[in-house]
């Protein structure tokens, strides 16, 4: 891993892929909070169980098949959308404008995107209280994934093929470090935003990992001072 971009290797960057959660923005305590109470609620009201149950039930299919969403959809047939919604009420007043950050996305040169395991509908309203909706060329969301989540890496290959992005010419930047091993797979150059969240660590192997940034709007001006 190194902290540095060097300006040879920006050269032939023809499309950046960011994460949203904790990449472009830091989530709060408070908002996570509440997406873990609203499924809760959902799952409770949805299956007929009580909050315990229900909270068992949001975390084992999150484990299983890594979107408790996915987990919904298989096992007892849920359409999305109800999901979708419900979950839309999150409170996102805590979301703050990044004017350093729309200016350093203004400047950086090639497409780019976001690819969540979130809605479209959710990353619309943060890129609009950020104040970046105007720097990206489209949104990867979960459900043009298929409802297949990070990491699996067909879901990467989906978006490369949707939004012609060649992985010998692309960068992916992530909160999550594991999620950046399909990235590497198929020829991305990676970033990896570190953050407090352990489960977002990297492990003992880190070879899938060519950058790492504690402040991610500092490494894109390096970036662009370097090219």
């Amino acid at each position: 891993m190194s902290d540095y971009f060097t300006a040879d290797c920006i050269d032939h960057i023809e499309a950046w892929v960011f994460d949203l959660d904790n990449t472009l923005y830091p989530t709060t305590p408070e908002m996570l909070a509440q997406i873990d109470d609203l499924m809760g609620s959902f799952i409770s009201d949805f299956l007929s169980v009580d909050r315990v149950e229900a909270r068992r039930i949001q975390k084992g299919y999150f484990r299983s098949y890594g979107l408790t969403l996915r987990g919904l959809m298989i096992e007892h047939g849920l359409e999305p959308q109800v999901y979708i919604d419900h979950l839309s009420r999150v409170d996102l007043s805590g979301v703050r404008p990044d004017p350093q950050l729309a200016d350093t996305l203004a400047n950086l040169g090639g497409r780019k995107f976001i690819y969540t395991n979130a809605f479209t509908e959710h990353t619309r309203e943060v890129m609009e209280r950020i104040g970046i909706v105007d720097h990206f060329d489209g949104v990867f969301d979960i459900s043009d994934a298929g409802f297949v989540p990070k990491p699996a890496i067909e879901s990467y290959r989906r978006l490369c093929e949707l939004h012609d992005i060649n992985p010998s010419r692309a960068v992916m930047v992530e909160d999550i470090a594991r999620n950046l091993e399909p990235a590497a797979e198929l020829g991305m150059r990676t970033v990896w935003v570190r953050t407090d969240t352990d489960w977002a660590k990297a492990n003992n192997e880190t070879s899938h990992i060519n950058y790492v940034t504690d402040n991610l709007s500092t490494w894109l001006r390096d970036v662009i001072n370097r090219s």
